[in-house]
């Protein structure tokens, strides 16, 4: 198995580059369309035997087989518990690192599209528009598109050098994943419960069986029927919503690592399938969703960087614990909000782990569809500017929010569409 290029455990050299962790072994992971897992673990020398067919149906996509001892379990990320019901001996104790749960998430989602692609004698590229019903959708996509325009113009205006099919969809995606943040996010955080978030995540169900409950889940659920989406990355993205209302402090870089996975690297591997793969890509299906998953923690990095003193205000502390006592640093520290040589000689590094995984991600872009290029080039460009304009207020982000100006904005545009043609 090919290892994804994830960083979680990565360190940073003296010279600034990456320094590698020592080699992780990883399980092989399948999961089954009542979301079983069935796992062969490597670390024990069982494969895995009678894989099931890839069923697909509505939008889901779930595959699936027999442990080598031919029993089944339940998925946990990164873990492995019996099945309620079955004998309560462990299948498997396996310790994994946020590294090691994101990576299978990845190599999970690139089976699903190759199996997939394949069942229906097509080349291995997601992008390959599924059709269903021919049935107008127009309202439940123009909301989106509101929702969309309102609240990321920059983006949306970078989704219109997309198809249509794809357009859409990106916009019905961008829509789940705003009301899914807005449920923990202020003013409504505090209203929330474990119990509102599992009705939300009943409802994502819904849309996956085909039963939307609103217009704006009438668009995810045609988008779902076009391409080859998978709804765990919805799933994994209300676990990071549940994360935020019980944790608040995140002891190392590999727990927050997970969570920048759940926040924002999710949606790397919910729009793979609509952005595509070009079709003289060389890249293995996993690299390509390596790559959306690295720019969406890049991504999420960027914002926790950005918004340390408005989380503060809100009791939230996104840093890694133990690098802030290395750096001398403590929460009464950010808490107070002095920007202090200790607090910036901090930040240069948080800024310099953020840099790496766009660097990371760039070089993967290549990967994807010509028509899709200009709007990653332009999530990307835009995100690195937000890193430029923390330095630039001298690493003050307990009362200054850095911000790219419109008219920096307007200026990345053509430079976003003249990478991709190049």
């Amino acid at each position: 198995m090919i290892k994804a290029p994830m960083f979680a455990n990565w360190g940073v050299s003296e010279g600034g580059a990456l320094a590698m962790p020592p080699r992780l072994v990883k399980p092989y992971m399948e999961v089954s369309a009542s979301c079983h897992t069935f796992i062969g673990c490597a670390r024990e020398g069982r494969h895995l035997l009678n894989p099931s067919r890839l069923a697909f149906g509505d939008g889901v996509s779930f595959f699936g087989g027999l442990t080598g001892n031919g029993r089944k379990g339940r998925l946990v990320l990164g873990s492995v518990c019996p099945k309620r019901g079955s004998s309560s001996r462990s299948i498997a104790n396996l310790e994994l690192s946020s590294e090691e749960k994101v990576s299978n998430m990845v190599l999970k989602q690139a089976a699903l599209i190759n199996k997939h692609l394949r069942s229906r004698g097509l080349e291995a590229k997601p992008g390959i528009v599924v059709r269903g019903s021919d049935e107008s959708l127009m309202e439940a996509y123009d909301c989106c598109r509101k929702i969309f325009a309102e609240n990321s113009k920059s983006f949306y205006l970078g989704t219109q050098l997309m198809t249509p099919d794809r357009r859409k969809a990106i916009w019905a995606i961008y829509a789940w994943c705003r009301r899914t943040d807005d449920l923990v996010d202020d003013p409504n955080e505090t209203c929330v419960t474990p119990a509102a978030l599992e009705s939300w995540e009943e409802r994502l169900e819904d849309i996956f069986r085909g039963d939307p409950h609103d217009l704006l889940d009438a668009a995810l659920l045609d988008t779902i029927t076009r391409f080859p989406i998978d709804i765990q990355p919805f799933k994994d993205m209300i676990e990071g919503m549940r994360q935020d209302l019980t944790k608040s402090r995140y002891e190392t870089f590999d727990e927050l690592y997970l969570y920048s996975y759940y926040a924002s690297g999710t949606v790397g591997l919910m729009t793979v399938p609509v952005i595509g793969i070009a079709v003289d890509s060389q890249a293995t299906m996993d690299k390509v969703y390596s790559t959306a998953v690295i720019l969406g923690i890049a991504n999420q990095l960027t914002n926790i960087l950005r918004d340390v003193g408005e989380d503060a205000r809100r009791g939230r502390i996104y840093l890694p614990q133990d690098e802030l006592a290395k750096a001398g640093l403590s929460d009464d520290d950010i808490f107070s909000g002095r920007v202090t040589d200790k607090w910036r000689d901090f930040m240069k590094s948080q800024i310099k782990r953020a840099r790496m995984f766009f660097d990371e991600a760039e070089r993967g872009i290549a990967c994807f569809t010509g028509a899709s290029w200009c709007p990653i080039w332009l999530a990307l460009l835009l995100y690195r500017q937000i890193l430029d304009e923390i330095e630039a207020n001298n690493y003050d982000n307990f009362t200054r929010r850095a911000h790219v100006s419109k008219a920096k904005k307007l200026a990345t545009l053509p430079i976003a569409y003249a990478k991709s043609l190049l």
